[in-house]
């Protein structure tokens, strides 16, 4: 028998209602994810993430997510809703990212041409984020939540920070993901999303059934990793 494996955590991110910041923590989620960047539908107002951060039970860690942002901005967040963490998706230097004294992971886009030695080099310039998100790459006007996937495989397998996997994931394919790559946690959205009569996913609305069945599956594949 095999050493056990860290149990993976999970971050649902795209939060914008009560119910559905419920709907996770009573699922199992370790975290929930508040876009705080305007050019996203996903985006929340700072008193909405306020007051969906304050119905959350103990040990939920709340994270706020930028693009790009001014630091006034970030500090103005911060002073609105108590965020636990930062995510930072776009180009932010290293010392923005570290200047507002609160963790913060730095978030990674895999392009199609991507190198490991790319992908390691570019996380090597964050030595003191707490953890390094690899996504997809942006489409559509939006740097993450796209619900595409990348090659999981290409990622550096030496990486500095705990690796946090997201871009596509979902109920079908998390399990497969954490058997391959053994990450510290993996992120969500659109693969939690409502769908609607039209077939598409309701960005900003997520389905408790859909959180449900992705966190059972990541606790499937914890339990066959530690077997």
């Amino acid at each position: 028998m095999t050493s056990a494996m860290p149990r993976t955590r999970v971050k649902i991110c795209g939060i914008t209602r009560v119910e559905d910041a419920l709907a996770a923590a009573r699922a199992g989620a370790d975290a929930i994810g508040f876009v705080l960047w305007p050019g996203s539908p996903r985006m929340v107002a700072f008193e909405r993430a306020r007051e969906i951060a304050a119905t959350l039970p103990p040990f939920v860690t709340v994270v706020g997510l930028f693009v790009d942002p001014v630091p006034d901005y970030v500090r103005a967040a911060l002073a609105a809703v108590p965020l636990d963490l930062l995510q930072f998706h776009g180009a932010e230097p290293a010392d923005l990212c570290r200047s507002f004294g609160r963790p913060y992971l730095k978030a990674v886009p895999v392009g199609a041409n991507a190198t490991e030695v790319d992908l390691l080099e570019y996380a090597t310039r964050y030595p003191d984020a707490c953890g390094v998100l690899f996504d997809a790459p942006a489409s559509g006007g939006l740097p993450g939540g796209t619900g595409q996937t990348f090659d999981w495989q290409r990622l550096p397998r030496n990486l500095p920070r705990p690796l946090v996997l997201s871009g596509g994931l979902n109920a079908g394919n998390v399990g497969d993901a954490i058997r391959r790559m053994r990450p510290w946690a993996v992120d969500v959205s659109s693969g939690v999303e409502a769908i609607g009569a039209d077939g598409r996913t309701i960005r900003g609305s997520k389905d408790s059934a859909r959180i449900a069945a992705f966190i059972e599956e990541v606790r499937n594949a914890d339990d066959r990793s530690s077997v």
